[in-house]
């Protein structure tokens, strides 16, 4: 009876021990579940932080700095003024051009002739395109030179260059004293100011009513009879 007592006692006790075993087994397994579940809810948090990190350092956001580069590109838009070293010169000042005039009038010609020359001595490279504006000082008045009409290239002028053009004028062979010319006014083409040079020609021109041969000027380049 003794014997059968403790071997009882004993499975009572081993029993006990198992259901306590299954108890921190139960525990354990509950623990280690709510772990996770609030390692997930961190992680979720700190992925948001992560991700917005990365919206500033992440190559997208590398790709909006390039995009403020290409908004400073623009600048580069300015270097449309390289344009200039294609070919295309700022236009000639008044100032850096060096005006002179001189008789060209050929013996036998029915017209009179003068050669303005426009030399470029502003020390790097411009154009002109067009016509100069002339005008005759007289002292009746100024005389207002005509356009030929003929084609005015755009010309380019390296420092040092010079480019003429002509103008024209009826001789007066009336054997009176006519209008007497006192001055040239040259005004270069796209420009205002103006330069006053001597006048190199006959010093006169026929009195008209206005139905004879006009002042005319031709475009730069051209040379001689207005053309």
């Amino acid at each position: 009876m003794r014997v059968r007592k403790l071997t009882i006692a004993a499975m009572a006790l081993a029993a006990g021990l198992s259901l306590t075993a299954c108890q921190n087994d139960d525990d354990a397994a509950g623990q280690s579940t709510a772990p996770p579940a609030a390692s997930t809810a961190a992680s979720s948090d700190g992925g948001s932080g992560s991700a917005g990190s990365d919206s500033a350092e992440s190559p997208d956001g590398t790709g909006g700095t390039e995009g403020t580069g290409g908004s400073g590109g623009t600048g580069g838009t300015g270097g449309t003024g390289g344009a200039g070293e294609d070919g295309t010169a700022a236009k000639c000042s008044t100032d850096e051009l060096e005006i002179t005039a001189m008789d060209a009038t050929v013996g036998g010609d029915a017209e009179g002739t003068v050669a303005v020359d426009l030399k470029n001595g502003g020390g790097r490279d411009c154009s002109l395109a067009g016509y100069a504006g002339v005008d005759l000082k007289t002292n009746s008045g100024t005389v207002s030179a005509e356009r030929t009409g003929d084609p005015a290239p755009r010309i380019v002028l390296k420092d040092g260059e010079t480019v003429t053009f002509g103008i024209t004028y009826p001789v007066n062979d009336s054997g009176g004293s006519g209008v007497r010319i006192t001055g040239l006014v040259v005004t270069p083409p796209d420009e205002t100011k103006s330069v006053t040079l001597d006048w190199p020609g006959g010093s006169s021109l026929p009195v008209t009513d206005g139905s004879g041969t006009p002042v005319r000027v031709g475009p730069l380049g051209s040379a001689g009879q207005g053309g």
